[in-house]
């Protein structure tokens, strides 16, 4: 039975924060950073609210030039925050971190976009926008968690192939546990949002198989040439 996903009163949606006011509680009483805790939700809530009314706005426009913009403050935006593990060489991998993510992450979205959705325009907003998103945010994370173990090892003084091996199995461990959970233990964002939208559970399968390999396709890739691009970093201070 297809119907309208319902809109959620802002009454109602209060209700979601109290778990995590709870959370905060504990959080506090045990002495724990409480405080990071809170801003991070303040954070959030003013950062959705913000990113709603910038794509109704992106949305309406319908501009590939902006799209364009957004794509690239995306790519750049991540290659800085997935660097957070290991600032003190930030400045020194950003531009390998950039690449990686523009290689891995661009690879897979063209492919994806253009391949299996064949967008029409190319750039529809609706479409590009949310795919590109998970695309740069998974391939991200798996930089970031491959740069923090490959820095952890290399100061260990363990060799770099070795180093690095463990450090892209340690960056897919996060992606490859949720290919084995999803159907299983989980039903992802994005089946969960089409399955309650009212789309036939089928159609939401297929969509889910295709951001399952786009997440996994773009993590591996990403995490894998960025290994490759600092290795001479991590060689000319050994």
């Amino acid at each position: 039975m297809m119907q309208t996903l319902q809109s959620i009163p802002l009454i109602n949606l209060s209700l979601a924060f109290v778990p995590a006011l709870i959370t905060i509680v504990i959080l506090f009483k045990w002495s724990l950073n409480s405080t990071n805790a809170l801003y991070a939700m303040s954070r959030m809530l003013v950062q959705l609210l913000l990113i709603g009314y910038f794509l109704t706005y992106i949305f309406k426009s319908d501009n590939a030039g902006v799209i364009i913009i957004i794509l690239a403050v995306m790519v750049f935006a991540s290659s800085w925050i997935a660097l957070g593990t290991v600032a003190v060489k930030r400045l020194q991998l950003y531009k390998h971190a950039l690449l990686a993510i523009a290689v891995g992450g661009g690879i897979t979205l063209v492919l994806i976009t253009q391949g299996v959705l064949a967008l029409d325009p190319w750039y529809s907003p609706q479409s590009m926008i949310p795919i590109a998103g998970m695309i740069f945010a998974n391939a991200m994370n798996s930089v970031s968690l491959s740069a923090e173990r490959l820095n952890a090892e290399l100061s260990r003084h363990v060799p770099y192939e070795e180093a690095r091996n463990l450090a892209m199995q340690s960056a897919m461990i996060p992606v490859i546990n949720s290919l084995f959970a999803v159907g299983l233990v989980s039903l992802p964002g994005m089946m969960t949002g089409q399955i309650l939208s009212g789309v036939s559970p089928l159609v939401a399968a297929r969509y889910q198989i295709m951001v399952m390999c786009m997440v996994f396709g773009a993590s591996g890739i990403a995490t894998a040439y960025f290994l490759v691009l600092v290795k001479p970093v991590f060689h000319k201070e050994a």
